[in-house]
């Protein structure tokens, strides 16, 4: 949002809460439209150069027998240029030098109350600091500041998928680079991706209801995946273990966002503040790079006249948004079946090859 808003001639500011730009989590998928994006803004061939090349997923068995498998391109083959798999330290790292000496950045700090009047928003920070901007967009995710002060609470927007899931990322391979495996028993799984000399740990586990938790406090959280998980088979022992101190360690719940309108006066949301699709989509970062797109175009188009640019956003993003939430509800599963029969049914499944026309 903040190289778009740049670009079309506005004086950016960009808070964020942590003390420098934010690392860890899964790698990302680029993929349809959300390329063209990344070729408007010139990042597509940096992007490709540092593209993943997963080859194969294993699902394994409590006795480390590989039980079936998923190909994720033909042996040898060119991979395609329409489905790009990236870290999302490396995306994180394109993005921002592509924006740091453009804009101003506020780090360690976030925004503690907004009050729009006719002209501005009368932003108020964490540090007391008090400033006045023409916009305000919230991009700051899943649990955004930004949503709650002006759309209300969390639990009025969100829509819980039934699973919880944590993430850590550990520096060093733990299987074959390039591998994942995947190990299941009823409502739980445990997943393992190598590439680039490092290894994301995957937990996650159905839930019929929500467990409160403080999502500041990832202590409770590794707790709640300790009690989830201990003396389950496989290499859950070593798992765990390999988790209790990595700092790169994320719990959340599975859900989605959504609400009948992305934009309030002169506040839009952005990414997954106003549309999360989930994990389970797979289509997180192409949602947030193509929301700020699409938000950035209708301001173009209107020169600036944000009312009618964000009525072109609320509408014209909308089909987009809710076909891949659909999406994502129908394959979520996928990771952690729920019974013994859907566990073998998936593991003998016929082996899968991405297209690379």
């Amino acid at each position: 949002m903040a190289y778009w808003l740049n670009k079309s001639g506005y004086k950016v500011t960009v808070v964020e809460i942590a003390n420098e730009p934010r690392l860890g989590g899964s790698p990302v998928d680029i993929r349809g439209i959300t390329l063209d994006v990344t070729k408007r803004m010139k990042l597509f061939e940096q992007i490709k150069s540092t593209r993943l090349n997963m080859e194969i997923v294993e699902f394994k068995n409590g006795k480390d027998i590989t039980e079936g498998s998923m190909l994720l391109k033909n042996v040898g083959a060119q991979l395609p240029d329409n489905d790009i798999e990236i870290e999302r330290n490396i995306l994180v790292n394109i993005l921002f030098k592509a924006v740091e000496n453009a804009v101003e950045f506020i780090f360690d700090n976030s925004i503690a109350a907004l009050k729009e009047t006719k002209d501005d928003v009368k932003v108020t920070f964490k540090n007391g600091l008090q400033r006045s901007f023409h916009l305000v967009f919230g991009c700051d995710g899943l649990h955004s500041g930004v949503r709650k002060l002006c759309f209300g609470k969390e639990t009025e927007h969100t829509h819980f998928l039934g699973q919880y899931f944590s993430i850590t990322n550990v520096s060093k391979s733990l299987i074959k680079q390039n591998t994942g495996q995947l190990y299941n028993v009823p409502g739980k799984a445990i997943a393992l991706y190598a590439y680039n000399n490092r290894t994301d740990i995957v937990f996650g586990f159905l839930s019929e209801k929500e467990i409160p938790y403080d999502y500041w406090n990832v202590e409770q959280q590794r707790k709640i995946i300790l009690e989830q998980f201990t003396a389950q088979g496989w290499r859950t022992a070593e798992l765990l273990e390999e988790i209790m101190n990595e700092k790169t360690f994320y719990f959340d719940k599975l859900c989605q966002i959504k609400m009948p309108s992305w934009t309030k006066g002169r506040v839009a949301l952005v990414g997954d503040a106003g549309y999360c699709a989930s994990p389970a989509s797979g289509m997180g970062a192409s949602l947030s790079i193509i929301g700020a797109a699409t938000l950035a175009d209708a301001l173009q188009k209107y020169n600036g006249n944000f009312e009618l640019a964000f009525q072109d956003y609320n509408k014209d993003l909308r089909p987009f948004v809710e076909e891949i939430q659909a999406t994502a509800i129908i394959g979520r599963e996928y990771l952690v079946p729920r019974t013994e029969e859907a566990i073998k049914k998936r593991n003998s499944q016929k082996t899968f090859i991405t297209k690379t026309e």
